[in-house]
Parts: structure tokens; sequence; C-alpha cells
């Protein structure tokens, strides 16, 4: 591919590799991912494009690991899909009509969101034996799919996370088959939005490519190690990650 091999570079690779990682754990992976490409000195619109690419070979390896290991009920989530779909093409459709300088500055807003999300989201009080998949109204769960996708189309990092949190609330999962259902939703909404900026030339292959091995291994040892220790490690690593992407974002913000 023909590419030379730099600082910037390394750090960027070591970032996909960290954040796949992190992400097949608990979400939340786009929040390093995606600083780390606007670092390396893409636009702001080709940093998404790019993480789209690289994150949508993380994601699959996770989904695949998660079915393989059959921790993904297909029931209540198959349905989900088309307004995830719907959701993500109308939040990638948004981005491209926005210019960059105000892109950014909606960004940081957006982190701030994220950052209250992160700080004060409580998880459910209590999680029955079995989770609620036929008593809750689908209404409900059509509009938290469509907005999850058009936020991952929009925007993108801490996804993950919010589909954790979701199904925990809403279908009251353990941590373990939530975080399989939020890589499979993850990856619907991830490929229609690579799709779309592919089709805007948004999208730098050579450095995705690369970037996409490293986030590969990353989510393959991160959901290998999440479905042997399962809800023991997903639920403090979930936590974990919320609180000091939480903070960081906070610190980022008001010293920007």
């Amino acid at each position: 591919m023909n590419i030379q091999f730099n600082l910037p570079l390394v750090f960027l690779c070591l970032a996909g590799l960290i954040s796949s990682f992190v992400d097949a754990i608990a979400g939340g992976g786009g929040l390093i991912s995606i600083p780390a490409f606007v670092f390396y000195g893409l636009p702001i619109h080709q940093a998404l494009g790019t993480n789209k690419f690289s994150a949508s070979c993380s994601s699959l390896t996770s989904t695949w690991q998660y079915m393989r290991c059959r921790k993904i009920n297909f029931t209540p989530i198959i349905p989900l899909v088309p307004f995830t779909l719907l959701g993500a093409i109308i939040g990638v459709s948004a981005t491209m009509k926005l210019a960059a300088g105000f892109l950014q500055m909606l960004f940081g807003w957006l982190i701030v969101a994220i950052t209250l999300y992160t700080l004060f989201s409580k998880e459910p009080k209590s999680v029955r034996e079995k989770p609620v998949y036929h008593k809750k109204p689908w209404w409900g769960l059509a509009f938290f799919a469509l907005s999850l996708g058009f936020y991952d189309g929009f925007f993108g990092p801490g996804t993950g996370s919010f589909l954790i949190f979701g199904f925990r609330k809403f279908l009251r999962e353990d941590y373990l088959h939530a975080s399989g259902h939020s890589k499979l939703l993850n990856f619907t909404s991830n490929i229609i939005s690579l799709t779309l900026f592919a089709f805007h030339g948004k999208i730098q292959y050579k450095t995705g490519i690369l970037v996409g091995i490293f986030m590969v291994a990353g989510a393959f040892f991160g959901s290998k190690l999440a479905l042997q220790k399962g809800n023991s490690l997903i639920k403090p690593i979930f936590m974990l990650i919320s609180a000091s992407l939480g903070i960081k974002m906070i610190i980022d913000y008001f010293l920007t």
C-alpha cells in the first residue's frame, strides 16, 4: 500500500487497537479512534468516514464472535434493523450537508451531552432472571433503534455504550447479551454509514485498511475476553470507561 510509517501513524494504529478492544467489551471506542484520526491530520469528514471504514471491520469481528458463542438472540433484534438503517441514512445525509467548521463546533456540544450521559446515567435498579422480550412496547424500541442509527451515522462515538445501556434498561438484559446485541445493531449502522461516506468520497482507504487490521485484532481479543469473563468483566469496564471518558470530555471541553 506504500504507506510510510511515522510516529503519528503508529499512534493512530495503537489508538485503533485500544479503541476496538474497549469497544468490543463495553462500547465507546469511537471516542478514542475519531480524535486519533483528527490528530493524524484528516479533515473532520474524512476522519469520520475513514474511522467508519476501520470500525466496520472491528464491529464485524465482534459481532461474529458473539454470534459464534450464541450470545445474540435474533428474535428481538432483527425487527429493529430497518429502523437502525433508516436512522443511519438520515444521520450521514445530515453530516454531509454541514460545513466542517460548524460540524466541529457542533461536535463540541455533542461531547458535552455524551459527558452528561456517562456521568449521570444509572443502570436499572433490578435485572430480571430472564430478559423482557414480549412485554415491552415495540414502538419505543423502534424509536430507540432509529435514534441510535441516526446518532451513529451523524456522529458515532459512544453508540455501543448507549446501546448497552438501552438494552439493559428496556429489555432487562445482562451486560453480556446487551453487549452482543449492541454489536449487531452497531455493525448494521456502520455498514450503511460506510456506504454513504464512500459514495461521497470521504474515506482514505490506505489509512483505513491499515488501522482496520489493528482494529480487527483489538476487537478479536476484546470480545474473546468479554465472552470468557462475562458480566463480571463487562460491567466494571463499562462503568470505568463511561466515567473516564466523561471526565476527559469535560476537561477537553473547558480547556479548548
